[in-house]
């Protein structure tokens, strides 16, 4: 931003004034004055002023009158620290979509956790070529190292973190055969993990319930697990159960975390379907248990009763044991559907989805369409989409797996396990929502632009389920210890100037599952490494972003 001297006046009176360059040595390069600051600690807010040089906070005091060649005036609202999104789906939005940053940015989230059960790396020309396909771009990669440098050459607008997923790695070695790897398989598949974390992976992850990381047994895990920890990794973990297998699942986890002996986290905890809501309590008495025991058990969660996967979730996984395109072939059979009707309805010893959702169509949203699918259909539930087409729900249901990756909000929470879940000072706060920008995303779930504002508006200003200061620490602190990044999370002299200022009285998510693509009110500027990303609570343009590589 250049220097102007002028005084801007946003909506929230946050004042931002540029003031013209003394070229002093004391000078900073931005001063937040008047600001109520919550330093992600956790401990009650007070006030001061906060001094920013480069990419650092220098000096926390009475800085009113220091020389700045930017000026923030805060008006007594909330300065914190950036938000850390613990479950951020994948980086790549962006650089391909530029304007998907703008998603995070508006939420206060400067820095995001990319990667679950796939990852962007390694790639082999197969996988690279189905992204590049996917995604309408001709530049690739193979590692880690060569994609980091890709994101630093074009620039993006808010920090990175990466884990290297246990299913991208199964998929270039084994591809989706429901099989144990070889010894000389497996040996790979611990080398490429190796690779990852030298070139700054911060851990491996897994997501358990979908092919082909739902074939891998635990054994297979611990291994890579344990290569991570030899690199001062973590392991996170979208569990084998989320429902009625959920204490197993768990006990899984912390197995690995034992056997492995690296920390462990658990993405997006909760307990879907009715039936299996009263497993929350003992959930958190387990993971308590754990951490008692010193095991270093963490989890996130984030504040919606749908949650968001594939569609072909709904279809038990040993269905794809031999690859999703030779089953989906099976579907033109009516037979075939008929059984696999049968088989859903009541087989209920696998993550049944169908279950979950009370066995009604009407509570599974569409998100997304595959590509050749009317996007009209978007937005709708499947008995909406049946009732459109004079067809019965099931064969809707199969059409669309047959077409292709269909993305599903289902209705399967309760916001009494929310509010137990964000009880506990373990739990941080995700996403579970790429970058996404309206024009790309038009029916994204609501979590990809309302996440952060809602916990601060619904479970803080409006039902008091946990205190200001608690909330910021969960969307701080304590994400950036269990990403093991100490020098961001933190308002405080030496640490990174990622900064979020916003009106505790007046912020607020607008996205609804009917109309999810609505940016939030209430921050009015983020600053993303000492450089101002969000002012008035307009996006400057400004790629200010790293790629933050975890050092072994």
């Amino acid at each position: 931003m250049k220097n102007a001297g002028f005084l801007v006046t946003s909506l929230l009176s946050v004042s931002m004034l540029f003031v013209s360059n003394t070229n002093s040595s004391r000078e900073l390069d931005i001063v937040i004055t008047h600001g109520r600051i919550v330093d992600g600690s956790g401990n009650p807010w007070y006030r001061g002023d906060i001094g920013i040089r480069g990419d650092r906070i220098v000096e926390i005091g009475n800085l009113e009158v220091s020389p700045a060649k930017i000026k923030v005036d805060a008006h007594d609202s909330v300065v914190a620290p950036g938000f850390f999104d613990m479950m951020g789906g994948s980086s790549l939005p962006l650089i391909v979509d530029p304007a998907s940053g703008d998603t995070k940015l508006l939420q206060g989230v400067t820095t995001l956790l990319a990667g679950e059960g796939d990852s962007l790396a390694p790639q082999d020309d197969q996988t690279i070529a189905a992204i590049q396909k996917r995604n309408h771009f001709t530049f690739g990669w193979k590692t880690f190292d060569e994609y980091f440098q890709i994101l630093s050459e074009k620039g993006i607008p808010i920090n990175v973190v990466h884990n290297v997923g246990a299913a991208q790695i199964r998929q270039i070695v084994i591809g989706d055969q429901d099989r144990t790897p070889t010894a000389v398989e497996l040996e790979r598949m611990k080398g490429m993990v190796a690779q990852a974390m030298k070139d700054g992976a911060v851990g491996v992850s897994t997501a358990l319930i979908y092919p082909p990381g739902s074939y891998a047994k635990t054994d297979e895990i611990i291994a890579l697990a344990k290569v991570a920890s030899q690199y001062g990794g973590i392991y996170l973990s979208h569990m084998r159960n989320e429902s009625g297998g959920l204490l197993d699942a768990i006990q899984e986890v912390i197995r690995i975390g034992r056997e492995a002996r690296l920390p462990v986290h658990i993405y997006h905890l909760k307990a879907a379907g009715e039936e299996n809501w009263p497993l929350v309590s003992k959930a958190l008495a387990l993971i308590e248990q754990a951490r008692a025991d010193g095991i270093d058990v963490t989890a996130d969660a984030y504040p919606y009763i749908y949650n968001g996967i594939d569609l072909a979730s709904f279809i038990p996984p040993s269905h794809f044991a031999h690859g999703r395109p030779a089953f989906v072939k099976t579907l033109s059979d009516p037979s075939v559907r008929k059984a696999l009707q049968r088989e859903i309805e009541t087989n209920v010893d696998w993550e049944n989805w169908y279950v979950h959702v009370g066995r009604d169509w009407g509570n599974v949203l569409v998100a997304e369409v595959p590509d050749g699918v009317d996007t009209k259909y978007e937005g709708m539930s499947i008995k909406q989409i049946a009732e459109a087409q004079g067809k019965d729900a099931w064969n809707v249901f199969f059409d669309l797996v047959a077409s292709g990756s269909t993305d599903v909000n289902p209705k399967s929470m309760n916001e009494e396990q929310k509010r137990e879940i964000y009880s506990k000072d373990f739990v941080s706060i995700s996403s579970d929502a790429e970058p996404a920008s309206p024009a790309a995303a038009p029916h994204a779930h609501p979590r990809a632009f309302g996440t952060f504002p809602r916990i601060l508006a619904q479970y803080v200003r409006e039902e008091h389920v946990i205190t200001l200061e608690y909330a910021v620490r969960a969307m701080t602190s304590l994400p950036a210890d269990q990403l093991k990044l100490y020098d961001r999370g933190r308002l405080a002299p030496g640490m990174a100037a990622d900064l979020v200022i916003f009106d505790p009285a007046t912020i607020q998510d607008t996205a609804t599952y009917a109309r999810p693509a609505s940016y939030p009110t209430g921050i009015e500027y983020v600053i993303v490494n000492g450089k101002v990303a969000v002012a008035e609570g307009k996006p400057t343009g400004v790629t200010a972003g790293s790629v933050i590589r975890h050092i072994p």
